[in-house]
């Protein structure tokens, strides 16, 4: 089957007959006019027609829409050149020579109306206030489409945001949750550690109070009583000498920085130490920086050296008030 395309370069229909041919499509020449005069280059109204095989002005309405973003859409349209073979098969019992020979029904209903008298100025207006409202319901279609797509689009990417906000806030909730595993564990070892300290300072006190008895006890037994003198009538009572008094524990009261205080009883051999740490300990004022401890009256600022001192020695016994004071500001 031959294929034959026709073209129309001006409003008058120009219609050139080959020998032994069927005349061209008048239908092609009038769509042409018509999109041209709706606006169209003559160049895609030609491309649209082609590529659609003429079938009419919608049909290359709709080409147009779907391919108006072509960047070769506005280049000339070449045919193809030669004959186009039919790729259909000849029907059973005939011959590819018979098929060929034969007219198409069509392109002779056609070729009858080649005479068809060209459209009056109505019947222009007409079809192309037609073409318009089609050209307007198209883009109306292609409006709603993108309006859906953005709406999508926009679903899309809230949920996208959503999903992002979920697994941000998911692990800042998995940061939270260690930094307080780290703090219950810090403060798990600073108990332990604490607990370790009173445990020593126990058995400190312990083998002090074992070894200090034990030496006391033994001196006792091993030095031999001695000869009780006779008592001396003192002339007057003013000539009597005092008689000191041992102390084996003392009271000691310290007071803190935000003015509450602490009382403990130590034992008067035990080191100055002992009352520090037993601060160290108790304190609740909320201040853990390193302190040192004073007396009032007489005023006196204890050094590193005095803490290893023992309280009997210090004259701290048999009661003393200590206060706290930061280093540098006593």
């Amino acid at each position: 089957m031959v294929h034959w395309q026709s073209r129309c370069f001006s409003r008058r229909k120009t219609q050139v007959q080959a020998p032994g041919l069927l005349p061209p499509f008048t239908m092609e020449c009038t769509a042409l006019e018509s999109l041209i005069e709706m606006g169209f280059p003559q160049n895609r109204a030609e491309k649209a027609l082609a590529l659609t095989g003429n079938q009419g002005i919608e049909q290359a309405m709709d080409w147009l829409m779907e391919h108006e973003n072509d960047p070769d859409l506005d280049e000339p349209y070449v045919p193809p050149q030669g004959p186009v073979l039919s790729t259909e098969e000849p029907p059973e019992g005939r011959t590819p020579e018979a098929v060929q020979g034969e007219t198409d029904p069509t392109l002779e209903a056609l070729g009858e109306d080649d005479n068809r008298r060209p459209l009056s100025e109505e019947e222009k207006r007409e079809q192309t206030k037609r073409m318009m409202e089609l050209i307007s319901q198209k883009q109306r279609e292609r409006e709603e489409r993108e309006k859906r797509e953005s709406i999508e689009r926009e679903k899309q990417r809230r949920k996208q945001g959503q999903e992002l906000s979920l697994i941000r806030q998911k692990l800042q909730e998995d940061e939270m949750k260690k930094l307080a595993e780290d703090r219950r564990k810090e403060k798990m070892e600073e108990k332990l550690a604490k607990q370790r300290v009173r445990e020593k300072i126990e058995r400190d006190k312990a083998e002090r109070a074992k070894k200090f008895g034990g030496c006391s006890s033994s001196s006792q037994a091993s030095s031999p009583p001695e000869p009780v003198a006779p008592a001396l009538v003192p002339s007057s009572p003013s000539q009597e000498p005092p008689v000191k008094r041992e102390y084996d524990q003392c009271r000691i009261q310290v007071r803190l920085l935000d003015g509450t205080s602490l009382t403990q009883t130590f034992r008067a051999k035990e080191q100055l130490a002992a009352v520090r740490l037993y601060v160290e300990l108790n304190r609740k004022d909320g201040d853990e920086e390193p302190f040192i401890l004073l007396t009032s009256f007489p005023r006196r600022v204890f050094t590193e050296e005095d803490m290893e001192k023992p309280l009997q020695e210090l004259g701290l016994v048999p009661s003393a008030v200590l206060i706290v004071a930061k280093k540098g500001n006593s």
